[in-house]
């Protein structure tokens, strides 16, 4: 029987050319035209994985938007996210690939895409990528 190389991952590193934009569900804004609306929405249970060494990266993604004629479907938002959880994708990559998604999807006025990863070696580290109409 071969032996089995321990540094190798069982798993593979799945690429964010996998991650579907059209599971967002966009969904019209009432007041669109009335009044300017500020929507923060976290989902403190995200997970990817680092593209080097395919260890597990745990965060805290934060989107805060003002909308221009459509606000995200939550549970759309949710299963787009969930996409990520075998993606390896570095912590700069990921804030702008969720912000382009959303942007392509909602055309907001302003948004921000912010996340606050766990400690990996002591080092804490926080990523944003905004936008402005």
């Amino acid at each position: 029987m071969p032996k089995q190389d321990r540094s190798t991952p069982k798993y593979s590193i799945e690429t964010p050319d996998l991650i579907k934009t059209s599971l967002l569900n966009p969904i019209e804004y009432q007041y669109k035209g009335q009044r300017d609306i500020s929507i923060t929405i976290n989902q403190p249970e995200f997970t990817s994985v680092c593209p080097m060494t395919g260890l597990p990266d745990y965060g805290c993604i934060t989107i805060s938007y003002i909308p221009g004629d459509r606000i995200i479907e939550l549970k759309s938002l949710k299963y787009y996210l969930l996409q990520f959880r075998n993606v390896g994708i570095f912590y700069e990559h990921l804030v702008n690939k969720i912000l382009d998604d959303l942007l392509a999807v909602l055309q907001p006025k302003l948004m921000e895409v912010k996340g606050s990863f766990t400690a990996r070696g002591g080092i804490l580290t926080e990523v944003s990528a905004a936008y402005k109409k």
